[in-house]
């Protein structure tokens, strides 16, 4: 494919508007498409519920080329993330490339690229593309559970929404709320609405363990998730020379390490007090994830602000004559003027055709991406955003020059049998390790560095040794990476690229949909 060929993008949030930078600068004519009024993705303030904040601080959670503002606090909240990305369009002119409130309905594969199928304020038109980048994120379908007697509670006057729908606190002023889950968002939306919520309650299937931001002198969250030598202390399929010795001989100085960190864990959030220590080893707190214990958060249990009810579920909804309200699996009633599911997304891609679709996932629904963006058998298509990380602004970056390079004829990729083997063993590995929770194979937590170094490793780019050596104990610096930003990639003096060759999927009859 040469730089003259037009690029559809589904998604304006930070995988989208990184290959839309990207893209457009290597000579493509791009366009992006959202169906939500605002850039951001998962920072649209179309999802944003209260609480939402970034993990990383601002030092380590911007892109190469363009950090965020200096007056910006050390952890940015919701709204001060999307209007850095805001920023990001106006700073590389991506204004004009962006359609938002505009919905990619359907994608049809045709010879000669895509044909699409977009919605917006006006009504239904068509247009096409000879690539198209999936960018709509693997937060994109919020999951929401079905509960016995929900139209019950909703007749009662109860409030029954996703995570995502939740965004003011001060909807919950004065009334009883039950948050539905223990992940990050749960306990945030749970900590934001317990100082003015009549009752704050968290039922929590599963508990999971939180680390502290920080968790000793000298140690904080970044320290273990965004250094080699912390991300060293998990295991990958593919180990190192020192991740040999940390899962081989060395193997007592890891799990040692670890008990360390669930002690200090333990005791700096009083979780043996509260009854709300998580079985499990703590090696589990990085499966598909990672929970961040919410400042404040069992501060207000420990003040009685919230309630956590562990171990169970919701098994009925409805009302009573004092008004909406939950049942558990228990038996405990709880009163519930809103109940917020904090329960994850569904990870789909509802604009392609079912034929597609299964040509993208295994049996059991995973992604089968190479390097987390490249299908294997359907041309003229890849995926970004899909390597979801603690850096997912670098890794967005860093895969949008990938596909650049791909579209332009610059990788050199193994044939397409080695191509699926890796993909098979890579999911079979990440089955086995997160027992399942894994985002349908599309989340790298916490081996964020090494799909780094994977993607940078096809595209012949290293980073000087004393920059690898700094990542074994200092945290990820994105502007280590910026020279790969600035390194020229002259499209216009390559000789015609080749496509890469894979099986091609056979048409499906227009009835396949």
């Amino acid at each position: 494919m040469t730089s003259g060929n037009r690029i559809a993008i589904v998604g304006a949030g930070i995988a989208g508007l990184a290959s839309a930078k990207v893209l457009s600068r290597e000579g493509f004519p791009v366009e992006v498409f959202d169906r939500a009024p605002d850039v951001g993705g998962v920072w649209s303030a179309t999802r944003r519920y209260p609480g939402l904040r970034t993990q990383n601080s601002r030092n380590t959670y911007h892109f190469s080329d363009f950090p965020m503002p200096e007056d910006y606090p050390r952890i940015p909240d919701g709204a001060q993330m999307q209007a850095y990305l805001e920023r990001y369009v106006q700073q590389f002119g991506l204004r004009e490339n962006l359609r938002l409130g505009t919905e990619v309905v359907a994608a049809d594969p045709v010879d000669s690229g895509w044909l699409l199928e977009i919605r917006d304020e006006t009504g239904i038109h068509r247009t096409s593309c000879d690539h198209l980048v999936i960018a709509n994120g693997v937060h994109s379908e919020p999951d929401m559970p079905e509960f016995r007697g929900a139209d019950k509670f909703q007749s009662a006057g109860g409030y029954l929404c996703h995570s995502t729908d939740f965004h003011d606190a001060e909807w919950a002023r004065g009334r009883n709320v039950v948050v539905v889950g223990y992940g990050q968002s749960a306990c945030d939306i749970a900590e934001a609405v317990s100082h003015v919520a009549a009752s704050t309650t968290v039922v929590a299937r599963r508990l999971l363990w939180k680390l502290p931001r920080k968790v000793a002198t000298g140690f904080d969250y970044e320290r273990l998730m965004l250094t080699r030598m912390g991300q060293a202390h998990f295991r990958y399929h593919q180990l190192g020379w020192f991740e040999r010795y940390l899962h081989g001989g060395g193997v007592s100085f890891r799990d040692s390490n670890f008990d360390l960190l669930r002690e200090l864990a333990t005791k700096q959030t009083r979780l043996r007090e509260l009854d709300l220590v998580p079985d499990g080893r703590f090696e589990e707190i990085a499966q598909s994830t990672f929970s961040l214990a919410t400042e404040g958060f069992f501060e207000q249990i420990r003040d009685g602000r919230i309630y956590v009810a562990r171990d169970t579920s919701i098994t009925e909804m409805g009302g009573t004559p004092q008004g909406p309200a939950v049942r558990l699996s228990t038996g405990e009633q709880l009163p519930a003027d809103i109940v917020v599911c904090a329960t994850g997304f569904q990870q789909r891609v509802p604009f392609l055709t079912p034929y597609i679709q299964r040509q993208l996932t295994d049996e059991a629904g995973n992604f089968r991406l190479f390097r987390h963006i490249l299908p294997v058998g359907v041309p003229n298509l890849s995926f970004a955003g899909y390597n979801s990380s603690n850096v997912a602004t670098l890794g967005a970056e860093i895969g949008a020059h990938w596909t650049a390079a791909l579209l332009q004829g610059r990788l050199t990729l193994p044939p397409a049998e080695d191509i699926s083997a890796q993909v098979d063993e890579r999911l079979q590995w990440i089955d086995a390790g997160t027992a399942g929770h894994h985002a349908h194979g599309t989340t790298i937590t916490p081996f964020a560095l090494r799909n780094i170094d994977e993607m940078l490793s096809d595209l012949r780019f290293r980073l000087p040794l004393r920059t690898r050596l700094s990542q074994w104990l200092r945290p990820v610096k994105p502007a280590s990476y910026r020279a790969l930003t600035e390194r020229r990639h002259p499209a216009a003096d390559n000789p015609a690229p080749l496509e890469p060759h894979f099986p091609q999927p056979e048409r499906p009859h227009a009835d396949h949909r």
